[in-house]
């Protein structure tokens, strides 16, 4: 009963339709079902299916429950050695079994989340194209603007079947810098399966994109066996005219989809989001996710400081993409007390590898300049050398929170923090680089040496740690508590753009979620119970869309909306068409 290509090509790329009633309609039989990730259940196809769908003989006779795959697939799972033969492996299951490897992922989420993303995945990304297997999404080239749209109508879905296009140019990928067309591909991927692991984003509805743009990395452009395109990158003109088209194709064929761009370099992803961010639905992660999971843990320490938000004093340490997006955040908060934008702005001290940043400074970001002091304020500051370090900017400022984003690991000095204690009744200290061996300063030095008074999050999950008799539960400033929520929420309401006050309403969800007012309780939830956190999360920032007259439908239920909209890793019934 195989149904041909062409037939095939009419439906969605999934190869099949869905019943009111949660089943599945295909016209596909035999192999072409268990070739299928999204169709295929293996042995847990019924004896009814099997028969309808012409599976009899080509699979075991055993009928088992998706329980039972479950279990047999975590006790392979824990039989790979490394983090890395683990990636392999349940990269291989979703290849294989969509809902299966969803099902594992979400009963080990805590476990797996550092094995299917950062940090593994940077591990996998570096070995792409040595390790080739089965592609997964869009792949874009520059070199062929032409054919962007018949790539993604080859893709075969829909117009109104798309929810979410995640899409990387790989330029800073987690830590390890440009990784080309394997790193677009395999950041947004992965990207993708947190979005479906901790909000049910219906991963029948997402879009991977590798935007192919050429690469910067010498030891990909001379391998043999690189898969992407040998050409420096392109920048400039032609690397806009590129993002236009494919904005442009995006959009025009999946109206509904918000557009997530992931791991672009300094130099163009502040420039892209805020070319489009009033036009179209589009997010930045590590412009604004990061900015908002920071924020989420501030206002639990301003919850415990008795600090307002208009009257803190920040230091940032690593003051590139995100480190300025966190900036950004806390500005937008402070004018939300009351500062207006100059005056906020102006209660941040922004310092990066050329140090604290001087409006007179010739190698600045246009980014940077609205954070730069005036070289008149800081006339009489010593400085070392050329630059006025990150130790004299806290002894001057003598900072309520310091923020670190610029992997240097250890930056975070004790006495610099010793400086910082005297100035401040609880620092607020969040060194959120990862993974370990970037990390500003370890939370348990940073306990000692504040004599427990230290308000802390990190970039990197840590144990509770006891200190004088007072365990403190570290909270981890994972953006996954913050990106997959916030992504249903623009979904559920089809918001026509992220806006402030949707990143604003997601940060406050996931800080009303946590009790501050016990001693050495965390800032943030724990990643354990991600799926609750992104079901709240998804419904605030649904509400504010509405508020904002953002949504596109009509919210006459956000709450039950939300759950309905939250895909499940369960077994639907599969019949033929």
């Amino acid at each position: 009963m195989s149904s041909s290509g062409n037939e095939r090509s009419k439906g969605t790329r999934r190869g099949f339709a869905e019943n009111p009633d949660g089943s599945y309609v295909t016209p596909a039989g035999g192999l072409e079902v268990l070739e299928n990730p999204l169709l295929n259940k293996g042995t847990a196809f019924s004896p009814q299916e099997r028969a309808d769908l012409d599976l009899d003989g080509l699979i075991p006779p055993v009928v088992e429950t998706l329980e039972e795959q479950a279990r047999r697939a975590y006790a392979q799972y824990l039989e790979q050695s490394t983090d890395l033969l683990k990636n392999v492996f349940l990269l291989a299951l979703q290849d294989r079994n969509e809902v299966l490897f969803y099902r594992l992922l979400s009963d080990h989420l805590r476990e797996m989340l550092p094995i299917v993303y950062d940090p593994t995945v940077a591990q996998a990304i570096k070995g792409y194209s040595q390790e080739y297997r089965r592609p997964r999404g869009v792949y874009l080239s520059i070199d062929d603007v032409d054919g962007i749209e018949q790539a993604f109508r080859n893709f075969g879905i829909g117009p109104d079947d798309v929810d979410l296009i995640v899409a990387s140019d790989a330029e800073e990928i987690l830590g390890i810098g440009d990784w080309g067309v394997g790193g677009g591909a395999g950041i947004a991927a992965g990207k993708l399966a947190v979005y479906t692991a901790a909000a049910g984003i219906d991963p029948a509805r997402v879009i991977p994109v590798a935007l192919d743009v050429g690469t910067d990395n010498e030891q990909l452009l001379n391998d043999p066996l690189y898969v992407g395109n040998r050409h420096s990158r392109v920048r400039g003109r032609r690397y806009d005219d590129f993002i236009e088209a494919y904005v442009s194709v995006a959009t025009r064929l999946f109206p509904n989809a918000m557009l997530h761009w992931e791991d672009f370099g300094p130099s163009n992803a502040r420039r892209i989001l805020e070319k489009y961010t009033g036009r179209i639905s589009t997010f930045n992660d590590d412009m604004q996710g990061t900015g908002a999971i920071v924020l989420a843990a501030m206002l639990g320490a301003v919850r415990v400081s008795g600090t307002p938000m208009r009257d803190q004093r920040i230091v940032v340490f690593g003051s590139g993409t995100a480190g300025i997006g966190i900036a950004d955040q806390m500005r937008d908060a402070m004018v939300r007390d009351g500062l207006d934008r100059e005056t906020a702005a102006r209660r941040i001290w922004a310092v990066d590898k050329q140090g604290l940043l001087i409006d007179d400074m010739a190698d600045l970001r246009d980014f940077q300049i609205p954070y730069a002091r005036p070289a008149s304020e800081v006339a009489d500051w010593s400085g070392e050398g050329d630059s006025i370090q990150l130790g004299e900017v806290v002894e001057r400022v003598r900072p309520t929170m310091l923020l670190g984003t610029s992997t240097v690991h250890g930056a975070f000095t004790e006495k610099i923090v010793r400086a910082m204690a005297a100035g401040a009744d609880r620092p607020i200290i969040f060194p959120i680089s990862n993974p370990t061996g970037r990390i500003e300063a370890m939370p348990a030095d940073l306990i000692r040496w504040t004599d427990g008074r230290a308000l802390i999050a990190t970039g990197i999950p840590i144990d509770p740690i006891t200190y004088n008799g007072v365990t403190y539960v570290i909270g981890q400033a994972n953006n996954a508590l913050l990106y997959p929520g916030l992504g249903l929420g623009t979904i559920v309401s089809r918001a026509r753009r992220v806006s402030d006050g949707m990143l604003q309403a997601a940060a406050e969800a996931v800080g009303g979620l946590v009790d501050v007012s016990t001693p050495g309780a965390s800032l943030l939830p724990q990643v354990d119970n991600l799926r609750e956190v992104s079901a709240t999360v998804a419904v605030a920032v649904a509400r504010q869309a509405a508020q904002e007259n953002l949504a596109r439908v009509d919210l006459h239920d956000p709450v039950q909306q939300v759950q309905d909209a939250m895909w499940q890793p369960e077994y639907r019934s599969v019949r033929a068409a």
